[in-house]
C-alpha cells in the first residue's frame, strides 16, 4: 500500500518537472533573491490575514498532513504556516471564508473530542481528527471538509515550492550550467 508521504512525492515530482522552466532566466552565479523567505524568519513574522492562535492551528494542520521524518523536515520547518497565511490574505472572500469557518469547525471538534484545541493536541489526537474529516474529500460537504480539502492543497503547494520540499525531499540539484558553450560545430558555419 502507497504511504502518505510517498503519494505526495509521487504528485510533486510531476509538477516539479516544471521547474527547470521556471529556473531558466536565473543567474548562473549562484546569487538568491533578496527577499528569500527563510522559514525561522517567516515563522516570527505578524501573520497578514489569520490572528496568531489562527495562524498556529494552520502550522498545526500543515505539520500534521506533512511531519518531519528521518528524510526531510516536515511541512512547519518549511515555513508552509507563513506560505498559507500569505496565499489566503491574497484570495478572494469565498476562499477566506472557507478557511475562517473550517478553523472555527476545526476548533470546535477539536474542543469537542479532546477538550483542547487542535494546536494543542497530541500528534496522534490530530491526525485521527484529520483522517475522520478527509473521508469526504472528494467531495466536501460541510466547512470543515472543504476546509480540510484547501489546507492539504495549499500545504504541499507549499511545501513542494519551499527549498526544503524541492531540495531535501524531492532531491532536486537545479539546472545543470554549461561552462562553456562552443557553438555550432558544422564546418560551414566555422569563421
Amino acid at each position: 500500500m502507497l504511504g502518505r508521504r510517498e503519494a505526495l512525492k509521487i504528485i510533486a515530482a510531476g509538477s516539479a518537472t516544471t521547474l527547470p522552466v521556471l529556473g531558466a532566466d536565473a543567474p548562473a552565479s549562484g546569487h538568491t533573491h533578496p527577499q528569500a523567505a527563510q522559514p525561522a524568519a517567516a515563522a516570527s513574522q505578524t501573520p497578514k490575514f489569520f490572528t496568531a492562535a489562527e495562524l498556529a492551528t494552520v502550522v498545526a494542520v500543515a505539520d500534521s498532513i506533512i511531519p518531519a521524518d528521518e528524510r526531510s523536515p516536515g511541512a512547519r520547518e518549511a515555513g508552509v504556516g507563513p506560505f498559507i497565511d500569505l496565499m489566503v490574505s491574497a484570495s478572494p472572500e469565498e476562499v477566506q471564508r472557507v478557511w475562517r469557518e473550517g478553523l472555527r469547525a476545526l476548533e470546535a471538534r477539536s474542543q469537542a473530542d479532546f477538550s483542547k484545541g487542535f494546536a494543542e493536541a497530541s500528534p496522534d489526537e490530530r491526525s485521527a481528527l484529520l483522517q475522520d474529516i478527509s473521508k469526504n474529500e472528494r467531495r466536501p460537504k460541510t466547512p470543515l471538509e472543504r476546509f480540510f480539502r484547501a489546507a492539504k492543497n495549499l500545504t504541499i503547494d507549499g511545501y513542494y515550492t519551499s527549498e526544503i520540499g524541492i531540495q531535501q525531499e524531492l532531491r532536486y540539484k537545479g539546472n545543470a550550467y554549461l561552462k562553456e558553450f562552443k557553438g555550432c560545430t558544422h564546418p560551414e558555419h566555422q569563421a
